[in-house]
This record gives C-alpha cells, sequence and structure tokens, in this order.
C-alpha cells in the first residue's frame, strides 16, 4: 500500500490539534500541557515548534522543535576561564548561534517524537525530515537563519533509522544519560542502604551526618512563588558556572511549572536556619522519575553534601512510590554513578547549513561540547 503523510507546523501549543497527547502516551514531555509550559515560561533565546504528522486527515506522529539564537545570552557557561572558551565563544556566535533542535534541549533521552504504532517509520522519517526543511525555510524569511540544525539523544538502535535518511549529517555523541534501576525487590530506602557495598554505605552515612540541620520541606506553589527570587538565584549560580550553557531558564519557570503540572512537578526546598539554601525538581513521568533543574549555596553544599544528599532524598523518595527507575541525565556523571545510576550512551545528529564548515563539523563541535573525563563507579554488593 502505498501510504503517504503530510505535515502541519504549529507555532504555539494552544493550536495543537485533538488526538495530540493520545500519541503523547508514555511521555509527560510530549504533551499539550507540557508543551504549553515550555513555550510559555521557555528561555527568553528560545521559540518552540511543534509538528504534526497526518495519514489523511488522521494524526499519526507528534515532534517537538526548539529554536535556539544565542545572541540573546550573555554566558555560554564561564567554568574554563581560558583562551579555549574565548574561541569557543567567537566560533559559538559567529558560526552556531542559531541552532534548531529537533527534541529537547532541556532534557535528556528520546523526547523528540512519537509515532503511531502502525507508521511507516522510515516514511515518517523522512516526513519529519521535509518539515524540518519547511521550519528552517520559515524562520529564514523572518530573517533568522538556522546556522545548525541537531536531532537529538537517541539510543544506538534508534539513531540507525535516522542516520540513512539524514546522510550529510554527523552523528555525535556526548555526555550520557545517567539511569538508576529500582531493584523491584526494594520496598524502603533501608533496602537500598543494604545493597551498597561497605565503601558507599559508609558515604552515605557521611553525607547523611554532614547534613545535619538541614530542613527539606516539599514547597506548594504559593511557597514556590514566595521563594521565586531565590530559587533563581540559586538555580542561576549552578547553571552560570556549568561547563557549557546554551540557555537560562525564565525567572517565572518552576512556577509556572507546578501550576500547570500540579502534582506530576515537584519541588523539595532545603533550608537551614530558616534560610533557603538549595532546591531540587522532579517531574512524574509514568513508572519514570526525572530530575530536572536544581541549584544550591555554592559553599554549603560542599559543607554539608548537600548534592549528594539531594540525590539520596530522590533514590528514596522514587522507591518508596514505586517508580521503575530515575532519569538522573547529565552532568555530574561521577557522584551520580556513586549513587549507583549507569551511563545509557545517548547519540544525536548534526549538520551546518554552510557547506565548508559542515565538512568539518566535527572539528566545530569538539569546541563546542566539552570534554567530560569520568570514573565509573559501581556501589553495590
Amino acid at each position: 500500500m502505498n501510504t503517504t503523510y503530510s505535515f502541519e507546523i504549529y507555532n504555539s501549543a494552544s493550536l495543537l490539534p485533538l488526538g495530540w497527547n493520545a500519541l503523547a502516551v508514555q511521555n509527560i514531555f510530549l504533551t499539550r500541557e507540557y508543551l504549553g509550559v515550555l513555550e510559555n515560561s521557555s528561555p527568553i533565546n528560545m521559540i518552540c515548534h511543534f509538528i504534526g504528522l497526518f495519514e489523511e486527515n488522521q494524526l499519526v506522529g507528534i515532534v517537538v522543535t526548539q529554536f535556539l539564537f544565542a545572541e540573546k545570552l550573555q554566558s555560554f557557561g564561564e567554568r574554563d576561564k581560558c583562551l579555549k572558551t574565548s574561541v569557543r565563544n567567537f566560533a559559538f556566535k559567529n558560526f552556531a548561534s542559531h541552532v534548531l533542535f529537533v527534541g529537547n534541549n532541556m532534557l535528556t533521552g528520546q523526547n523528540a517524537w512519537s509515532f503511531n504504532k502502525g507508521i511507516n517509520k522510515s516514511k515518517a522519517i523522512k516526513t519529519v525530515h521535509k518539515a524540518i526543511n519547511q521550519l528552517k525555510n520559515d524562520l529564514k524569511e523572518k530573517g533568522k537563519k538556522v546556522h545548525i540544525t541537531s536531532i537529538k539523544d537517541f539510543t544506538e538502535t534508534e539513531i540507525k533509522p535516522l542516520q540513512s535518511e539524514f546522510k550529510n549529517n554527523f552523528t555525535f555523541s556526548t555526555q550520557p544519560n545517567m539511569v538508576f534501576e529500582i531493584n523491584k525487590n526494594w520496598e524502603s530506602e533501608q533496602d537500598y542502604i543494604n545493597a551498597l557495598s561497605k565503601k558507599y554505605r559508609d558515604q552515605y552515612k557521611r553525607a547523611r551526618k554532614k547534613s545535619d540541620g538541614i530542613v527539606k520541606q516539599k514547597m506548594s506553589l504559593s511557597d514556590i512563588k514566595n521563594y521565586e527570587d531565590v530559587i533563581y538565584d540559586l538555580y542561576f549560580h549552578v547553571a552560570k558556572n556549568a561547563p557549557f550553557n546554551t540557555f537560562f531558564l525564565a525567572r517565572n519557570h518552576f512556577s509556572f511549572f507546578k501550576e500547570i503540572m500540579k502534582d506530576d512537578f515537584l519541588l523539595y526546598g532545603y533550608f537551614l536556619n530558616g534560610e533557603l539554601i538549595g532546591f531540587n525538581t522532579l517531574i512524574k513521568n509514568g513508572n519514570v522519575m526525572d530530575t530536572y533543574f536544581l541549584g544550591y549555596n555554592e559553599n554549603i553544599q560542599r559543607e554539608k553534601m548537600l548534592y549528594l544528599n539531594m540525590l539520596y532524598d530522590i533514590i528514596a523518595y522514587s522507591i518508596n512510590q514505586g517508580f521503575k527507575e530515575i532519569v538522573f541525565a547529565r552532568t555530574a556523571l561521577e557522584i551520580k554513578s556513586s549513587v549507583g545510576a549507569k551511563p545509557i550512551k545517548m547519540y544525536g545528529l548534526i549538520t551546518h547549513s554552510n557547506s565548508v564548515i559542515n565538512h568539518n563539523i566535527q572539528k566545530l563541535f569538539d569546541y563546542l561540547e566539552p570534554k567530560t573525563e569520568w570514573q565509573e563507579r559501581n556501589p553495590f554488593k
């Protein structure tokens, strides 16, 4: 049967067709509600577009894209203050400041699209390719030329059909996604502690002892609004000191998220002597717990081992609530590994609009993506 698919590009989550959520099943990050949050409290340098694939009049595929334009960013990450950083910033501003992501640059994992079960995969991907080209033309007409197009966060098997469709793209792999599998026999945090080897049980005890005096509180919408500025400052401090950044969240992002997503979005505040010194956020995604953004006061973080304690708290909560796994995402790979998360290699495709640069895209990519050296740990007996 000769199946043909058409596509429609939507500039707003409010315009998404009926039946969109039916295809977002199993992934909260593709739902109309989450995309509404993304659109309405997105970073200042991001524009979201959504693509629907149709077979005749029936919606059979949904796609999320983000267009990032770096000229509104003051900083791309300030940790590596050296010549390489200034060269990277120059390269970024001049050759890579307009990036179209197919997928979600704020998350780790395959959050780019979802197709109907019976869909012809290769024809669907071909249609996505056409839609991406159309979107690039639309942006160009508005004076926004796309330098780089990136389709991101697929596993080794998922990336194969994309490589055969997007032939002139460079396949890259960045930091892995750190995923914590919850043992189905664990019923409490104590079961997790019992499974640790002596060295890592001692690490757990030391961290818990250090956190003495810290009070953890689940924060309601009104709490989040009351502490909005402090929360943002704590987040911004961590984000700014990351090795590389392509966006900063909007100030109202967390309160807006809580307002729309309600109990699916959790924000925990950490208080010392009545002062908010750190927070972390979690998103319930079916039977998977996704970690989101966090922030902390650096001095207290070191002294109280706050980050490590947050990881233990997330594990304890997820076990108690019956989740199957925790997506700890990228960054801080070694410390996440030390609590039991395992790396899953993720791949993406990248292409540049300039054919000369595209020919040397691997070199440009190596500049833009700082390398991370780390040692994998195994904390279990």
